[in-house]
């Protein structure tokens, strides 16, 4: 019995030992997850934002603001931010600023990138391209 224990033991050991994920010092590490807070805005939401539109247009389109200041009743803050495992933590910041009359004056800050492409307005579809 022993001399089958050893070859099964030192077999084991081998096997293990070329197969980097059964690392045992991986196998008590906590599971860690990507930490998102705030307001998630692509740069094609932000474009479909125009002068002039009014409160209930923006948060439709953008959703509702993460921060809205009684200080600052003109503007609405729109912040994102993504914790990832093992990478540096990524933050975007938004401004919409509204004039006297409730209506978009400008828009400042960074969005994320489109989740994918956008349509051109000038060709629906179903039309092909002249």
């Amino acid at each position: 019995m022993a001399k089958l224990l050893k070859p099964v033991l030192m077999l084991s050991v081998l096997l293990l030992a070329g197969c980097s994920s059964l690392n045992p010092m991986n196998w008590f590490t906590a599971h860690r997850m990507d930490i998102q807070q705030g307001n998630y805005v692509t740069e094609d939401a932000v474009a479909r934002v125009k002068p002039g539109m009014n409160r209930s247009q923006v948060r439709f389109l953008l959703g509702t603001p993460l921060l809205t200041d009684i200080f600052h009743a003109n503007r609405w803050d729109y912040v994102y931010r993504i914790e990832r495992p093992g990478k540096p933590a990524e933050e975007k910041n938004l401004v919409v600023y509204f004039n006297a009359n409730d209506q978009v004056e400008r828009v400042d800050g960074q969005a994320f990138p489109a989740l994918r492409p956008q349509l051109e307005a000038s060709n629906p579809i179903g039309q092909a391209k002249q």
